[in-house]
């Protein structure tokens, strides 16, 4: 408890931290962009008083410093207007003198940029000198745009980051968990195959033995389901018809009678890289799923179909369906719509499905109050 406290607080920390960097950051940055603003101001005070003494120059008047002043300026574009009209423009685009409209508008996005500076030349007499930004104090104001998209990239990446290490300990987390379960369980099924060997010497029924079997029998796939998590399955050719009917006819001998199961597919062999075990294990959790959602009363349907490279494993119950919004969301772990359930059945389908057997799984369509399909996708062998 007091490692979980202490881990959150330095988190915080470190959040607050890397807000006063930014923050701190960003402040300089305007500071930055006010004192060049002031500086091209002031430069462009100089520039107004050189086109004011070259104005009224005569013959006596030094033009040498003057004229370095206005040719200096290579940066900052200028427009010199009077009785709003343009006289005169610098490090201004030709096409964009040349074409009124474009030199209206410019002038405007001048204005709007930075006040005038009004040069009195003569009493009465006046120009107005409208200059904007200069190249590298447009760069500086979107500075902190792109600091700021930097950081939410930088922060987003970390937030990705932190996200996979946790699913990865989660994983590894379950898979220990699920691995240790099987070895557990493999004690006492070790002695339960012991004890149906002492009945069949017994004088009784040998039907209730056979049922003993095949839940013993049972609880040995459950047990090597459980020990293959974390673990990379083996996949062999198998006859994926076969497969899928032993699991589901399975099923329906262990389910009320409320419920209707039925088969539309082929019956001839359907070749396929499967891990039968893992995939027993895919049919069952659709099917409990389907089942779960008619509330143990309606029809369950399993439909087998392919073409000439797939598959295609569609489970239709007549549930209470799912909403278009949840289709995606279904399948991540934690997400249930029950009451009760840790929301891994389908999660853990997926996975099954699509790193295990490079297959895909999806609702193929669902309604409320109708019901809902899912299709599982597999490869055929080649």
């Amino acid at each position: 408890m007091r490692f979980s406290e202490s881990r959150n607080t330095t988190r915080w920390v470190i959040i607050f931290i890397s807000f006063s960097i930014i923050s701190l950051i960003l402040w300089n940055t305007y500071t930055f962009f006010q004192i060049f603003k002031n500086e091209e101001r002031l430069k462009m005070n100089l520039w107004a008083d050189a086109q004011k003494t070259l104005v009224n120059a005569d013959e006596n008047t030094d033009l040498d410093l003057p004229l370095e002043i206005i040719n200096n300026n290579t940066s900052v574009p200028v427009m010199l207007t009077m009785y709003d009209k343009v006289i005169s423009s610098v490090n201004v685009p030709e096409e964009i003198l040349q074409n009124k409209e474009k030199s209206v508008s410019y002038l405007n996005n001048l204005k709007n940029e930075n006040d005038p500076i009004v040069i009195e030349y003569a009493p009465g007499k006046h120009q107005e000198l409208y200059y904007g930004n200069s190249a590298l104090l447009n760069k500086l104001k979107y500075y902190p745009v792109a600091l700021l998209l930097i950081i939410f990239l930088f922060g987003a990446l970390i937030y990705n980051f932190y996200k996979s290490t946790k699913m990865a300990t989660q994983n590894k987390l379950w898979a220990g968990m699920a691995k240790e379960t099987a070895h557990q369980i493999g004690t006492p099924l070790s002695s339960l195959i012991g004890w149906v060997e002492i009945l069949k010497t017994e004088e009784i029924d040998p039907s209730i033995t056979l049922e003993i079997e095949k839940d013993i029998e049972r609880l040995q796939t459950i047990t090597d389901r459980f020990s293959k998590i974390g673990s990379v399955p083996v996949l062999e050719a198998h006859d994926i018809v076969t497969e899928t009917l032993n699991s589901y006819e399975y099923l329906q001998s262990r389910f009320s009678k409320q419920v209707t199961f039925s088969y539309h597919g082929p019956k001839e062999p359907i070749l396929g890289m499967i891990n039968p075990t893992l995939h027993s294990w895919t049919i069952e959790n659709l099917v409990k799923n389907a089942i779960d959602a008619m509330k143990g009363k309606g029809t369950l349907d399993l439909q087998i179909e392919q073409d000439a490279h797939h598959v295609k494993i569609n489970v239709k119950d007549s549930g209470t369906g799912i909403q278009k919004k949840q289709f995606k969301r279904i399948f991540e772990p934690g997400f249930t719509t029950k009451k009760r359930g840790w929301g891994l059945g389908l999660s853990l389908t997926k996975r099954i499905v699509e790193e295990y057997h490079s297959g895909k799984i999806k609702v193929l369509h669902s309604e409320i109050g109708k019901g809902t399909t899912f299709q599982i996708s597999l490869n055929k062998k080649v």
